[in-house]
């Protein structure tokens, strides 16, 4: 049972209502994420809808993190499929699985991000960036080698963007872990489709 009860949506207050309204950028750069077939994240909207001035705040971020972002989509779910994978943490793995297969990722390389940087076949910067995921949780930062790499091939809005998707998602991992919030009831039903709708 989570530790703060999800309210449903018809029990949102209406500052919540405008608060996801923060989620879509001024200048999306990015289409906006697929909604048909796709998680609803009904637990962790419900949980930040009990704090709705702070739920405007992080989906302002977070907006930006999803569409507003000058990394590519599928770097974009990389970062965030390893950090839910070095977290542990299932509630952000199974809401993004579907996100990161919209963004071209195939099941056999969202398998690999499990294992990391160290798993064969990633290009030299995708293997970076996993690198980097892992030494922003620990110990908190790019170690020289991997920022060399990095840098190669990615501009400083990138870069920053990279540090930001990192942490923005790792604080949410720590959020859901915190919370003991359980993974949604619409996830199930889409794992048993999930073959079908892809």
């Amino acid at each position: 049972m989570a530790r703060i009860e999800p309210l449903k949506p018809r029990d949102f207050p209406p500052e919540m209502r405008d608060a996801l309204a923060a989620l879509r950028p001024p200048n999306p750069r990015h289409e906006p994420l697929a909604a048909t077939d796709r998680p609803k994240a009904l637990h962790v909207l419900g949980a930040m809808a009990h704090h709705p001035d702070l739920a405007r705040a992080y989906f302002t971020f977070n907006g930006h993190l999803l569409l507003g972002t000058t990394l590519s989509e599928r770097h974009r779910e990389l970062l965030v499929m390893r950090v839910a994978a070095v977290r542990k943490c299932g509630y952000e793995w199974a809401q993004h699985l579907f996100v990161a297969r919209d963004a071209g990722l195939t099941d056999e390389e969202i398998g690999r991000i499990a294992y990391g940087p160290d798993a064969p076949f990633w290009s030299p910067l995708e293997a970076a960036m996993l690198s980097a995921t892992d030494e922003l949780i620990d110990p908190g930062a790019i170690s020289e080698t991997t920022w060399q790499t990095l840098a190669a091939e990615l501009d400083t809005q990138q870069m920053l963007d990279l540090i930001f998707t990192v942490c923005g998602y790792d604080l949410l991992a720590r959020m859901f872990s915190s919370l003991q919030l359980t993974i949604d009831d619409d996830i199930a039903g889409l794992m048993d489709r999930y073959h079908e709708l892809f």
